[in-house]
C-alpha cells in the first residue's frame, strides 16, 4: 500500500465565500497567537506541527509594550502577569569578577504604560496553547512540498497526507519547511534573490535552563517581587552568561559562547551542528565555576539545581530574509526574520507579525488569488521596515552584551560609559512605539505618556459595529 493510499488527500474545506481558510504550519508562539486572533476574527484555520509535541526551550522570555496591548485585548495579559515578574528591580551588567559595569535605568511604566516583564517561556507557551482547540492542531505533520495556483494551496506532509486551503502561513521557525519548499520553487523560476539562498548566520552557542525552586536564604534576591536580572561578561574567556529570577523562587540562566571567535581558536570544538553528550558536558565543565550575583553561588550550582529536561542547547542564529510571500503563501516570525535574543525582540516581532497579518486577512476584499496576493504584499510592506529596525537593534545589543572581540569590547566601553543617558532612553522609547492591536475587536486605550504610533482603524469593523448599533459608528481607539 502506498503512502497516498494509506493517507488519502484531505478534500478542500468548504468556503463561506467571505473568509479564507488558513493553514498555519508551526505551533510555536507566533502560530498559536495567529490562531487565537483568527478565531476572534471568524476566519477558519488549521495548524500543522512537525513535532509529536512542542517542548519550548526552558529559558527566560521577556515581552514589552510592543505586544502587551494585543495580549490584553485577547484576555491573556492578566494571566501572563501571574506567570511573570516586572523588570523594575535589579538590572546589572557585570564583569566576570562581579565588578559592576553598568546598571541601566528602566523606563517607568508611567511613561511606557506597561512594565517590561520576564517569565519562563514554557509557561507562556502553555497559556497560548490552552486557548486553541486541540482538534485544530495536527501534530507529526512535517511539510515536504507545496503547490499553489489560482484555485488554492496544497501542502504535502512527510507521512504522505495532503491538505488544502486558501492561504498558507509558514510559522515554522528559523529552518522553516514552508520557506524551503517555497524558495525551491522560486529559485527554479529565477524569482529568488541570491541573498535568500544564504544560510543563517550562527553567532553563538547557547545553553539555557530554569532551576527548580531555590532557597532564598542561599540565593538572596530570588524571592524579590521584581525580576532580579544579571548579565555577566567575561574578561578573559569567550563566554558571557546571565541569571534572571522568575516566579516560584526560580532562576532562568543561560551561558553563551561566541562562535566567530571560537573558530579562530584551537581550544574549542563546537563547530558541529550536532550536540552530543560530550560537548554538553565539556561546556558545563568549562562554565560551572562562573560566578553569579545570587549569594556565594556559581553557574554550576544553577546547573545542578536544574532538571536535565529543562536544559537546552541551541545555536543563536540571525538573518533577515527578503522574500516573505508569494502567491497564497506567507512567512511570519523566525521563518522570515530570525533575531538574536539580546533585547527580547524576537518573540515580540514574531507576535506582532501575527497581529498585523490577522488584521490584513480580516480586511481582505475577496478570495481571488489577486486579492490574496495583494493582501500578503500589504502585510510585508507594513512589517518589513519595522522588523529591519528591530533586527539591527538586536545585532547591536548582542555585540554590546555578548560580544568578545576587541572592537565589541571597545564599543561597549564607549556606549556604556560615554553615551548620554537621554540618548539611551530615547532608544528605549523607540523600541515600543509600534503597538499593533487586533482591528476587529474592541481596542485597548493607549497607556503611558510616551509616543505611540497610531493604528489605522478597520473600516470593516466600523461598518459591522454600525449595523449592530443601528447605524451609529462605534468610536475607534487609535
Amino acid at each position: 500500500m502506498s503512502m497516498e493510499d494509506k493517507y488519502p488527500s484531505q478534500p478542500p474545506p468548504l468556503s463561506d465565500g467571505k473568509n479564507p481558510h488558513v493553514m498555519i504550519v508551526g505551533a510555536g508562539l507566533a502560530g498559536l497567537l495567529l490562531a487565537i486572533l483568527l478565531d476572534k476574527a471568524g476566519i477558519p484555520y488549521q495548524i500543522f506541527e512537525r513535532a509529536k509535541e512542542v517542548k519550548p526551550l526552558g529559558a527566560v522570555m521577556s515581552l514589552n509594550a510592543g505586544i502587551l496591548p494585543a495580549l490584553e485585548q485577547l484576555g491573556l495579559y492578566e494571566d501572563l502577569l501571574k506567570l511573570s515578574l516586572p523588570v523594575t528591580g535589579t538590572f546589572n551588567i557585570y564583569n566576570s569578577d562581579l565588578t559592576l559595569i553598568l546598571a541601566p535605568k528602566n523606563i517607568t511604566a508611567q511613561v511606557i504604560g506597561y512594565d517590561h516583564i520576564v517569565f519562563p517561556r514554557p509557561e507562556f507557551y502553555d497559556l497560548l496553547l490552552s486557548k486553541v482547540l486541540r482538534e485544530k492542531i495536527h501534530f507529526s505533520k512535517k511539510v515536504m512540498s507545496l503547490e499553489q495556483n489560482k484555485e488554492g494551496v496544497m501542502i504535502r506532509c512527510a507521512d504522505g497526507t495532503t491538505y488544502h486551503g486558501d492561504i498558507l502561513v509558514g510559522a515554522d521557525g528559523a529552518h522553516s519547511g514552508v520557506r524551503q519548499a517555497l524558495y525551491k520553487r522560486l529559485a527554479k523560476q529565477g524569482q529568488l534573490p541570491p541573498s535568500d539562498l544564504k544560510e543563517l548566520s550562527k553567532g553563538f552557542i547557547c545553553m539555557v535552563g530554569t532551576t527548580k525552586s531555590l532557597d532564598p536564604a542561599k540565593y538572596p534576591g530570588v524571592d524579590d517581587e521584581a525580576a532580579n536580572i544579571n548579565q555577566i561578561i567575561s574578561k578573559d574567556s569567550l563566554y558571557s552568561w546571565s541569571a534572571f529570577s522568575v516566579p516560584g523562587n526560580r532562576i532562568c540562566w543561560n551561558v553563551k559562547l561566541q562562535l566567530a571567535t571560537v573558530e579562530e581558536s584551537t581550544e574549542h570544538k563546537f563547530k558541529s551542528s550536532e550536540w552530543g553528550p560530550e560537548t554538553s558536558e565539556h561546556m558545563i565543565k568549562e562554565t560551572r565555576d562562573f560566578r553569579i550575583p545570587f549569594g556565594d553561588n556559581t553557574l554550576g550550582d544553577l546547573i545542578d539545581a536544574t532538571p536535565r529536561e529543562n536544559i537546552s542547547k541551541v545555536f543563536l542564529e540571525d538573518k533577515l530574509f527578503d522574500t516573505w510571500n508569494h502567491g497564497r503563501t506567507v512567512l511570519i516570525g523566525d521563518a522570515c526574520h530570525k533575531l538574536l535574543p539580546s533585547a527580547g525582540l524576537g518573540a515580540v516581532t514574531a507576535m506582532q507579525d501575527a497581529v498585523v497579518l490577522a488584521n490584513c486577512l480580516y480586511e481582505m476584499k475577496g478570495l481571488a488569488l489577486s486579492d490574496i496576493s495583494a493582501t500578503l504584499d500589504e502585510f510585508k510592506t507594513e512589517r518589513y521596515s519595522k522588523v529591519k529596525t528591530q533586527y539591527e537593534a538586536s545585532r547591536t545589543n548582542a555585540r554590546l552584551i555578548y560580544g568578545q572581540s576587541y572592537f565589541e569590547r571597545f564599543m561597549r566601553m564607549i556606549i556604556f560609559n560615554w553615551l548620554p543617558e537621554s540618548v539611551k532612553m530615547k532608544g528605549g522609547y523607540k523600541g515600543v512605539e509600534f503597538r499593533p492591536q487586533a482591528s476587529f475587536i474592541p481596542q485597548i486605550p493607549v497607556r503611558g505618556s510616551g509616543p505611540v504610533l497610531p493604528q489605522k482603524p478597520s473600516q470593516r469593523y466600523l461598518d459591522e459595529q454600525s449595523k449592530m448599533n443601528g447605524g451609529e459608528h462605534a468610536p475607534a481607539v487609535v
